[in-house]
């Protein structure tokens, strides 16, 4: 059986007419194949606010008046400048991606930032010209920089980012090597939770299309780490407010880990999302997170130093006493400091466990930077550009394997439990990424959870994924069985309908399947494999002008969709059979 990588969720994700692209459980981009032969998997004008570019200029000003050092110091961190208005953090600049011969750039016009994008007729890719407006900055350019922009109500990400430690521009993570100009990269509370404050619940259809702007306050606020002031405030701070320092261990390091965890792979508890979390909760009652039994180092994931962390001598020796901020000062920021600074900083760190003799004056008294030896930085698997520090504490010299198992037995990170679904789940998000023998697994899985758990008749997650197990494997009818119940559980379940319309156009029944992945398409614009298989099927319907007017819309939002262009080229050319027929 083939099982291909597919979009998702929670992680940001090749047919011969039509490419498989809903959205699905994971946080990376959308990027791979689903099976369906030649079909593909698919799944009001906003005018946005203008959140304001940090903390200080949000509600977290209230805080000021009785916590002014803290709330100063807060100010210069990267968390408090992690996003904001475009042009209170725009960096001109420009590039051309070899793979894709785009050349982009970044400027400002009329006291607004673009993104102007464009390649020469002569290029392999054909002529392609056009530009964005910017909404808002994403990163606090310690590591780098992005932007966002709106078109039609729905959010993107601009498919190029800023790397400060080199200093370039380059790619968005995940396309290094695209072929094609990937402008429908979406934007949803979940990756947005990290970076803003007061994120905007998604309407109905699309987890990037907000009534609104998608979030109220540039930066990580007060707020994320220490809840609801409102009665704080109301009260001239009689009532308390929460301080994730006198929390019980699990829930004081959920305040660190909800931004600071990644994972091989994570899964939302039924009902539960990232953006639903909460200080002073347990992270781990809304998501699981997986990596590979025995894996070693957490393969140079940019935000998973606790993986790390977990293994070292110093968090064995020290359990639950050892936290984030044991070392890291949240309220301040070591990127304002000079570099003498922040290696005494962090070697009186050291010396506060190590404090013997040996430690403080005997150890390589030539030597006073501790990380430098113990704690070396490494490049980065997943953010291009970037490194990360190990925060594996390691013993110098010690035998530590650099070449962690990418395939094997998930298991839960900190000994958490999960449940047949969850690990379902995290093989089938594996199976997603090329690992047949995960996908054996997932469907074993989901299998069981389905015929255990009472609750799955409501669980859209579990019998969506469980579908496109059995489709991979050939079993329509039980592929189709399992899209329908996650249908009933979610009507607005674009990537099941999109997957149930593949089944449709597999039979030959193209009307039913047009009329699936036209309500898909109508919903998210974004699902561009959606839209390809819908004016597809309209084509072979006989439905000319309908399928031209998908292609156009489709065109908009991704403008270098190379199987798009080639079908519009083709009806305008007047061919009179439709690709594939």
């Amino acid at each position: 059986m083939a099982f291909g990588v597919q979009g998702g969720w929670i992680a940001t994700v090749a047919c011969v007419a039509l490419v498989f692209g809903a959205a699905h459980a994971g946080v990376t981009h959308p990027g791979a194949a689903r099976p369906g032969g030649a079909w593909q998997r698919g799944v009001k004008q906003v005018t946005p606010a203008s959140p304001t570019g940090s903390a200080a200029s949000s509600s977290d000003a209230a805080c000021a008046g009785c916590h002014r050092a803290i709330y100063e110091h807060y100010e210069a961190t990267p968390m408090a400048r992690a996003s904001g208005a475009a042009m209170d953090g725009l960096m001109d600049g420009s590039f051309t991606h070899a793979a894709s011969g785009v050349r982009y750039r970044i400027f400002e016009r009329d006291g607004a930032g673009w993104l102007s994008y464009a390649r020469p007729e002569t290029a392999a890719g054909g002529y392609l010209n056009g530009e964005v407006k910017l909404a808002y900055f994403i990163g606090s350019n310690t590591r780098g920089r992005t932007y966002l922009f709106e078109r039609d109500g729905y959010w993107f990400e601009t498919p190029v980012n800023w790397y400060a430690k080199k200093r370039v521009w380059d790619m968005t993570p995940n396309f290094l090597d695209a072929r094609e100009m990937p402008l429908t990269l979406p934007v949803d509370a979940n990756c947005l939770h990290c970076h803003v404050s007061g994120v905007s619940t998604a309407l109905p259809g699309a987890r990037n299309h907000f009534a609104g702007a998608p979030f109220a306050h540039g930066g990580i606020g007060c707020a994320s780490c220490h809840g609801d002031a409102a009665e704080h405030l109301r009260t001239k701070g009689k009532a308390a407010v929460l301080n994730p320092g006198k929390l019980d261990a699990a829930l004081r390091d959920s305040v660190c880990l909800q931004c600071h965890l990644e994972g091989e792979t994570a899964v939302y508890r039924l009902g539960r999302s990232l953006a639903d979390y909460r200080p002073g909760e347990a992270l781990f009652d809304s998501v699981a997170y997986f990596v590979h039994q025995g894996e070693a180092r957490p393969q140079g994931r940019a935000t998973s130093q606790y993986e790390a962390l977990l293994g070292s001598a110093c968090k064995r020796a020290s359990g639950d006493r050892m936290t984030c901020t044991t070392c890291h000062d949240p309220h301040a920021s070591e990127t304002t400091a000079t570099p003498t600074e922040r290696v005494a900083y962090y070697r009186a760190k050291c010396l506060s466990c190590h404090s013997g003799a040996k430690y403080a004056t005997g150890h390589h008294p030539e030597q006073q930077d501790c990380a430098r030896c113990h704690m070396p930085r490494a490049p980065s698997e997943d953010i291009a550009h970037e490194q990360v520090t190990d925060h594996r504490i390691r013993v110098v010299n010690a035998a530590i394997s650099e070449h962690p198992s990418k395939s094997g037995t998930l298991v839960p990170i900190g000994n958490e439990k999960a449940s047949e679904r969850e690990l379902g789940l995290a093989y089938a998000q594996m199976a997603q990424r090329g690992d047949r023998a995960s996908g054996e697994t997932a469907l074993a899985l989901l299998r069981k959870a389905e015929a255990l758990e009472s609750s799955t008749a409501k669980d859209a997650e579990l019998h969506t994924e469980l579908g496109f197990l059995e489709q991979a494997t050939g079993n329509i009818h039980a592929a189709d069985r399992e899209y329908r119940v996650a249908l009933v559980a979610d009507p607005d379940n674009g990537t099941a309908r999109g997957d149930m319309a593949v089944l449709f156009a597999g039979t030959g029944d193209y009307a039913t399947a047009v009329r699936l992945w036209q309500r898909v398409f109508d919903a998210d614009p974004a699902q561009t494999a959606a839209g390809y298989n819908l004016a597809l099927g309209q084509c072979r319907l006989g439905q000319r002008t309908e399928a031209e007017a998908t292609l156009k819309r489709l065109l908009r939002f991704a403008p270098d969709d190379q199987r798009a262009r080639a079908l519009a080229a083709a009806l305008a050319g007047g061919t009179r059979s439709c690709p594939g027929k």
